[in-house]
């Protein structure tokens, strides 16, 4: 029988990476080995940041880690082979004051976008849906930075984040593959 609590993670990390090469699938393969995290049996799972998580430096999860371990991962993934067009993935993340309240993990994957306009929307989106749970008041038609201002005058949404990863496919019809993630290890 599976320990439900040996399931609820305790720390986290978020990575990315890019990967480049004439096969979609070794391009993915080389986009994790950039993120660190190709060694690992990676689940995808939703966008719950679990209550007393801590988020910590690459470094040190992947220190708590084993090759061919199954890793739960929030991962975000684009791929193109599209002469000029730009891949990108981010990762939002959102954090409650109260460490005993889940916080959110958002992915987001697009085209075109500039890296810091994808993580700042993967780092609205998951404040959002932190905000709606906790019941914070906010104008979802607002700009980001207004938000943003808002629940942390509210004292409690204590930290957001993101990490995104872009890239621009090159003309020789080989792929690119662009990840980010949020990966729980201990």
């Amino acid at each position: 029988m599976i320990d439900s609590q040996a399931l609820v993670p305790q720390l986290a990390f978020l990575t990315k990476g890019i990967g480049r090469h004439k096969e979609r699938l070794t391009s993915y393969e080389l986009a994790l080995r950039n993120a660190e995290i190709a060694q690992y049996n990676l689940v995808t799972v939703s966008s719950i940041f679990p209550a007393h998580c801590k988020l910590v430096p690459v470094s040190r999860g992947i220190h708590s880690l084993r090759a061919g371990q199954i890793v739960f991962v929030v991962q975000a993934r684009a791929e193109t082979n599209e002469p000029s067009r730009r891949a990108v993935a981010s990762i939002g993340l959102a954090i409650p004051k109260d460490p005993s309240h889940h916080g959110y993990v958002s992915e987001h994957h697009a085209f075109g976008m500039p890296q810091a306009q994808a993580g700042d929307y993967a780092e609205d989106l998951a404040a959002s849906m932190l905000a709606t749970v906790l019941g914070v008041p906010f104008d979802p038609d607002e700009a980001w930075d207004e938000r943003r201002e808002q629940w942390r005058l509210s004292g409690e949404i204590v930290k957001t984040t993101n990490i995104s990863s872009t890239a621009i496919a090159a003309n020789d019809g080989r792929w690119v593959t662009v990840v980010s993630a949020l990966v729980f290890c201990g």
